[in-house]
């Protein structure tokens, strides 16, 4: 059950009207760092949390992320006030209008949602739930509950970067500060499971869990507790690099029945190219300059 306070978690003070800073402030209202889509993550695995602990922890978050939505859509709301009324009341002409945002965004903002906070990123683009990435195990959805927190954190710090209004900056590093409380939460949950990693509960094959494979290689390769000392055994040789199992690393099936096979080899005798061949296609019929050698010219060298 929720009840709903009608004094913000956090004081906002707006100095003057700013749609296109309006806009910017999206990003974490209908953005895939924003609030919304933390407030759901973290609503949707307390939901199904087994552990009472964790389930207490990520409901409090959640609910608190909810207040921060409430937040940033107030401050957003605040920057559209201006342009809301005159918009409403046909205070503004057709030039004021364009000019008044710096990108299509400002512009949709006011002309589609009357100036209010809307469910899009900085950019337009749509709320999805695709933003929520749980996947219903604690070990693997706590680091990303940490990841997400994280990446919050700076999308906050850049925003407080792209204004001079005191107001908001004090309220955006409130929910800036909040993101690292969120952090630390998290990681203290993550660690109190033992053993947390890997995560789920199969364990590791022992013939891969502390290979080093270094496929991109050149002058600038690099060594460091990642990648050497005695946790490690590097594999660097082009040849040993495949067919890690010890087989030959081809893909084969085992069983098939009769009439797949033939079915098969009807589709390859149907589908088979003639390398004898060289016909003369669309390109040949199409080409112009810069279309390299066609079909009876020889290539340039």
């Amino acid at each position: 059950m929720f009840m709903h306070n009608k004094r913000l978690m956090y004081t906002v003070r707006v100095a003057r009207p700013d749609p296109v800073l309006a806009t910017l402030m999206l990003e974490q209202f209908g953005g895939p760092q924003g609030e919304l889509a933390a407030a759901m993550r973290y609503f949707t695995q307390g939901l199904g949390e087994e552990d009472p602990g964790r389930k207490d922890l990520l409901m409090d978050i959640a609910t608190e992320e909810i207040s921060h939505l409430e937040i940033i859509g107030s401050i957003i709301t605040m920057l559209n006030k201006g342009v809301k009324g005159e918009l409403a009341e046909g205070m503004i002409d057709a030039m004021e209008m364009r000019n008044m945002g710096q990108n299509s965004t400002s512009h949709t903002e006011a002309i589609l949602y009357g100036g209010g906070p809307a469910l899009v990123n900085s950019s337009g683009v749509p709320w999805t739930a695709a933003y929520v990435d749980s996947i219903g195990e604690p070990t693997a959805d706590f680091r990303s509950n940490i990841a997400a927190e994280a990446r919050a954190k700076i999308v906050y710090e850049r925003l407080i970067n792209v204004t001079d209004d005191p107001g908001i900056k004090d309220a955006l590093r409130f929910l800036m500060t909040r993101e690292v409380a969120h952090q630390k939460s998290f990681e203290k949950a993550l660690y109190s499971i033992e053993p947390n990693f890997p995560p789920g509960k199969l364990p590791g094959d022992p013939q891969f869990t502390d290979l080093y494979l270094d496929m991109s290689q050149g002058k600038e390769d690099m060594t460091g507790p990642w990648n050497s000392g005695e946790q490690w055994s590097v594999v660097a040789d082009r040849e040993e690099q495949a067919a890690l199992d010890g087989g030959d690393g081809s893909a084969s099936v085992a069983e098939m029945t009769e009439s797949q096979l033939a079915a098969l080899e009807a589709l390859a005798m149907r589908t088979a190219s003639a390398p004898d061949s060289n016909p003369t296609t669309g390109a040949d019929l199409g080409a112009g300059p810069g279309s390299g050698a066609m079909t009876g010219d020889t290539a340039t060298p």
